[in-house]
């Protein structure tokens, strides 16, 4: 290391340079990122654009508190090393940046720490939930459609994963300024009813009905499912009862309606516990029998569809996508046609920047199809459609057997959870609402185990290792919020912004703080990328770094102004924890 450290008498003023892409009211990182850039720039004949965009905080916990640039990275001719040498000999401290060292072509700035720590703390008091959010989709809509169950079947494993990388992918975008539309479309439609109201009215209880419509009219649906094998005539008959659900038969329809209306009511309940609310509930059955013979009419117009033993199909085989068939030789349409119709009817409606389907990677296939069709029909808004897919989860079943019933394994999270707050008796008498807690680190384990990892990888559902409040678990996240909950519960006195926060100086504060002071870039970073692990990832790190610092540095027992400062610090840390959970779709606790 080469070091320049200079006098603070030496330390002058500096404005902070208007820079494209930096955020000074919300990110309190980017005022010294900004005059890092606006020092470095000139000399390098760049941009302070330029330069802003590859500055980095190090990871190294040897560099906590400096902003570094390889300088390689700039792209200049010369040696790098030398740059950086002859860069090191022209430089002035100033109130933001007040060293500068060099590792062979690393240039590693060190910022005025104390600062960082006023201006972050300040803005955290005056943003409280809010810390973390920016405005830089202001004016930009996103549609994400996600969940996605099928009526009168389980509301598996699957619909799982969607409903929890979806609910992220919705919050993230928030979280940045964009409008966002949650849509739950529904797998309401197809010959399927047809059977379900045949069997409903074989082997339908009105009572189970309205006890648990899900769970029953899947009974329903298998008992009626098996019987096909034995008697052909029930398949006809359920095309038949579909047929007349297609040409609007109003008793058929009403129904259909009720099974509908009674399956999303339920379906509620359940994304209530899950935090996950949406703004439509649409479905299959809504697609307009106008928009598919548009889509139908513009195929053949344009002669991308093409006739095929009676059926209408596009081949995709020049784009290595295979056939997609778009109807059957009997008239009927099938799942393709329906997303044509309805991603032109939502361009339609919602003029969407972006649009997601939240969709196991099982359909890949599926969407490439569907947006290479588009393009091909002309739709120049389908670059803005998207497939986040994920990966399979193993082993997803309760611990008595394979019922793959969502609430069943809710339900029993909840009460293996209950079991485990029970072996604490202290505690457990603490809480005022333990099923609803029981309930909430339940749901925690689950979501934090199905995140942890990037979306597309597989994994298997562990029981054991789920509820642990030990090693990277829902639960951990969980006891670290509250633990910092009851530091505030806990002190006799209340938050004084205006306290000395320079006597946050010890080494773990300095880190604490630099952790919090990244938040900000990591919401903005989580955009890019749409990976839930990105969060999980920093919430589990802010949780290590608060269980190290409370070993030290302690509220209770510390000189009353040092104590006033180190609670304000573990607020702020709450915040930002907070802030991450709920971003995550988590509900953070204040006990457990």
């Amino acid at each position: 290391f080469k070091n320049f450290m200079m006098d603070s008498a030496a330390i002058i003023p500096t404005i902070i340079p208007e820079i494209k892409g930096a955020d000074y009211e919300n990110n309190k990182l980017d005022p010294f990122r900004g005059v890092v850039a606006s020092m470095v720039a000139e000399f390098f004949g760049k941009t302070p654009e330029q330069v802003f965009g590859i500055l980095e905080v190090p990871r190294s916990s040897e560099l906590i508190g400096y902003i570094t640039l390889a300088v390689p990275r700039l792209r200049v001719q010369g040696n790098p090393v030398q740059l950086a040498q002859q860069w090191i000999e022209k430089f002035v401290p100033n109130e933001y940046i007040i060293d500068v060292s060099q590792a062979t072509h690393y240039l590693n700035f060190k910022y005025n720490h104390p600062l960082l720590t006023k201006t972050l703390l300040k803005h955290i008091y005056e943003k409280k939930d809010t810390y973390g959010t920016n405005q830089s989709g202001a004016g930009k809509t996103c549609l994400i459609d996600f969940s996605s169950p099928n009526m009168a079947k389980p509301f598996h494993a699957g619909h799982l994963r969607s409903t929890i990388i979806g609910n992220f992918v919705r919050n993230v975008h928030a979280a940045n300024g964009w409008k966002t539309i949650g849509m739950n479309y529904l797998g309401d439609w197809g010959k399927q009813y047809g059977l379900l109201a045949i069997g409903f009215e074989k082997y339908g209880s009105e009572e189970e009905l309205l006890k648990h419509p899900i769970k029953h009219l899947y009974d329903v649906y298998v008992k009626i499912n098996a019987e096909i094998e034995k008697d052909s005539n029930v398949d006809d008959q359920a095309r038949a009862y579909f047929k007349k659900m297609e040409t609007g038969d109003e008793s058929a329809l009403a129904l259909w309606q009720r099974f509908k209306n009674l399956s999303i009511e339920r379906y509620r309940d359940t994304y209530a516990r899950l935090n996950v609310e949406f703004d439509v509930y649409s479905g299959e059955s809504q697609i307009s029998n106008e928009s598919m013979s548009h889509a139908l009419k513009m195929l053949k117009e344009k002669n991308i569809a093409t006739e095929s033993k009676g059926a209408i199909i596009v081949d995709l085989n020049e784009h290595k996508l295979d056939v997609a068939m778009i109807q059957k030789n009997d008239g009927t349409t099938l799942y393709i046609t329906r997303d044509i119709g309805a991603a032109m009817e939502r361009y339609e409606k919602y003029k969407f920047d972006a649009m997601y389907y939240v969709v196991a990677s099982q359909q890949d296939l599926h969407f490439k199809q569907l947006f290479k069709i588009l393009e091909l029909m002309g739709f120049e808004w389908v670059d803005r459609c998207k497939h986040i897919n994920f990966g399979l989860v193993n082993g997803m079943s309760t611990r008595k057997g394979t019922a793959v019933f969502l609430d069943d394994i809710l339900d029993q999270t909840k009460e293996s959870m209950h079991e485990v707050m029970r072996q604490n008796e202290k505690k457990y008498a603490q809480i005022d609402n333990p099923e609803y807690v029981a309930d909430v680190i339940g749901i925690s384990a689950i979501m934090i185990q199905d995140m942890s990892a990037k979306r597309i990888r597989n994994y298997t559902f562990n029981w054991t290792r789920m509820f642990s409040f030990e090693g990277d678990t829902g639960p951990y996240l969980q006891y670290a919020h509250a633990r910092l909950c009851s530091i505030e519960r806990n002190c006799n006195f209340e938050l004084n912004p205006e306290i000395d926060f320079s006597l946050l100086k010890e080494k773990p504060a300095i880190e604490l703080i630099d952790m919090i002071a990244q938040y900000p870039d990591v919401v903005k970073n989580a955009l890019q990328t749409l990976e839930p692990c990105t969060i999980v990832t920093y919430a589990m790190k802010l949780s290590h770094h608060v269980s190290v610092t409370l070993e030290t540095l302690w509220v209770m027992g510390a000189e009353r102004q040092l104590a006033e400062a180190r609670l304000f610090m573990y607020w702020a840390t709450r915040i930002t924890l907070g802030n991450a959970l709920r971003l995550l779709g988590l509900k953070p606790l204040e006990r457990m």
